[in-house]
């Protein structure tokens, strides 16, 4: 996703700021809802020492059967941040031991799960930088609970989607581990688009042995033809979180 512009961000965080939005009230009905089912085996992260706030979103979640994990401090949503359940962080701008903006960063760099900023002091400075980083959503309070449910929904399906691709990427590498230092070297000229002749004499080896070493490599990397050795490449060349 390209990142937005604040002029393009603008008009949604003004609006937002400025909507007048409806609490949560004992008996009151929302348009939207996660499947009780589907929500059972993933978790909401909420990270705020505002006691007022957690009860709040921690009753309406259990209202949708969503699980919570009530977090008090950056510091322990970090060390926790991966887990096996498909997850998402509700995250304050302002904690005790640091900035929302700086926990966010801190997440992504751990590959923990996406977040989405619930708080009572927003700016629109801050909710472009949120947006700019990744975040699902910045809302100021009082909270939208239909738009929030909109976002943890978004959320749980990026970290579901960020989870598989992981899962694919540690398949790579080990499949990348698999190949010989030679093979490696081999698979390397293959996706720059060397021919044959030109990476045996690059490599110090024979036409004929080349290709054999270029055979081992489809074999083992599982590649089906050039342009698939060539995507492999590219996706070895991004990071992963493992």
């Amino acid at each position: 996703m390209p990142l937005a512009t604040q002029a393009q961000l603008n008009p949604r965080f003004q609006s937002s700021f400025h909507r007048t939005q409806t609490p949560l009230r004992q008996g009151s009905s929302h348009t939207f809802s996660l499947n009780a089912c589907a929500a059972s085996d993933k978790i909401v992260h909420l990270v705020s020492d505002d006691a007022t706030r957690v009860r709040s979103l921690a009753a309406f979640f259990s209202s949708q059967s969503i699980r919570i994990n009530v977090v008090r401090s950056a510091s322990e949503l970090i060390r926790n941040a991966r887990s096996n359940q498909t997850a998402c962080v509700i995250l304050d701008l302002n904690l005790p031991d640091c900035n929302g903006l700086d926990v966010q960063s801190g997440l992504a760099h751990v590959g923990g799960p996406p977040v989405i900023f619930v708080t009572a002091h927003g700016d629109l400075v801050s909710g472009v930088r949120a947006m700019k980083n990744g975040a699902i959503d910045f809302m100021v309070e009082p909270v939208d609970y239909d738009q929030l449910l909109v976002a943890v929904e978004a959320a749980f399906a990026q970290d579901s989607k960020n989870r598989q691709e992981r899962v694919r990427r540690l398949s790579l590498l080990r499949r990348w581990d698999s190949l010989t230092p030679r093979e490696q070297d081999v698979f390397r000229y293959t996706v720059e688009g060397f021919l044959n002749k030109q990476a045996a004499a690059e490599l110090g080896i024979t036409e004929n042995t080349f290709q054999v070493h270029r055979g081992r490599v489809m074999r083992k990397m599982e590649a089906n033809s050039l342009a698939d050795l060539v995507r492999m490449s590219t996706r070895l060349e991004s990071p992963v979180h493992s």
